[in-house]
């Protein structure tokens, strides 16, 4: 049976993928009572993603992690990288490392300011080998929708990688597979950095013209950052093939509607303080600490990063959102 940990938006559409795709039951570990009596009693989550409906006698409803980890070889993490920590602290350490996970979280783990395979690697030692992601330009409303979607699965584990590929791939989801798991986790945790960049940019006032000047630092600006932290990858960004994993995630997350960071950082640009954009925000702006994780990171590393350090900027050292435009190389000329 296939696990499912996390309850919101993107959760609820890979559990519809999965359900559509698989003949057993999914076992899912959903903390809030109320959205657990819902999706008992009507097939659907009263919070996130409404329309979405399943058949409850092919779920397993648990209000315990280890209820979870005890039923199931294959287990998709689908929590913010905000709350994992969390999330996995009451869990059964003997019982995690019989597990195989797909990530389909995008971002650092505040606590270590790791990936989060790196992370189950050094806090909990999960092998390598029993680690994927799911990655790739997937709102999950759109996903919800079923509308036309490409992911990429990513392992080490190319056996893994084909399998989970196998999970996600359906007539609205278009799979492929990758080796580079570590490399596309580093470029999603940066989109959504550079997401709210964009808001910002947008909640001033200025216009797609300058939204696509930042968006092509960021790219110039993610590159470098890829080709340093992995030297052994060639990330030359030509082909379609390379480019999804790493820029596809970006530009939809840049300029979508439905991005939770480009909302964020959108309110910032418009004078609210990160307090009080966070209150107003229903959902989790990933990017908010993600940049954190990235200035520890990138300090350590003396890697000069101007788009993501005027974030950390406005948003860590009440810098004024006008630091962006100036930031920017491109831009000075």
């Amino acid at each position: 049976m296939i696990g499912i940990i996390g309850s919101g938006s993107w959760a609820t559409a890979v559990s519809k993928i999965l359900l559509e795709q698989q003949g057993e039951r999914l076992c899912w570990y959903v903390r809030e009572p109320e959205i657990r009596r819902s999706l008992a009693r009507t097939g659907r989550n009263q919070r996130y993603l409404r329309e979405v409906t399943f058949d409850p006698s092919r779920l397993v409803l648990c209000g315990e992690i280890n209820d979870v980890l005890s039923q199931c070889d294959l287990v998709y993490l689908l929590v913010p990288t905000a709350f994992l920590h969390q999330t996995l602290q009451t869990a059964d350490v003997s019982s995690l490392r019989k597990c195989r996970f797909v990530s389909g979280i995008k971002g650092f783990i505040p606590e270590t300011n790791e990936i989060v395979t790196d992370y189950l690697q050094h806090v909990y030692q999960i092998p390598a080998d029993q680690l994927a992601i799911i990655s790739g330009p997937t709102h999950a409303e759109e996903v919800a929708r079923e509308r036309l979607t490409f992911v990429t699965a990513a392992s080490g584990n190319e056996k893994l990688a084909e399998q989970v590929r196998q999970q996600m791939h359906c007539r609205y989801i278009n799979a492929s597979r990758s080796i580079d798991m570590r490399g596309i986790q580093y470029a999603t945790a940066l989109k959504n950095i550079y997401a709210v960049a964009a808001g910002i940019v947008a909640g001033m006032g200025y216009g797609d013209n300058l939204i696509a000047v930042m968006v092509s630092n960021a790219i110039v600006e993610m590159r470098q950052f890829l080709s340093i932290l992995r030297p052994d990858n060639d990330f030359e960004f030509v082909t379609p093939q390379q480019i999804l994993p790493y820029v596809g995630d970006l530009l939809v997350t840049c300029y979508s509607q439905f991005s939770r960071n480009r909302t964020f950082g959108t309110m910032i640009g418009r004078g609210y303080s990160v307090k009080s954009a966070q209150l107003e925000m229903s959902m989790i702006a990933e990017g908010y600490y993600a940049v954190r994780s990235l200035e520890k990171i990138r300090t350590l590393l003396n890697i000069e990063m101007p788009v993501a350090q005027a974030v950390y900027m406005v948003l860590y050292e009440d810098a004024r959102p006008d630091v962006l435009i100036r930031a920017w190389k491109i831009y000075k000329g």
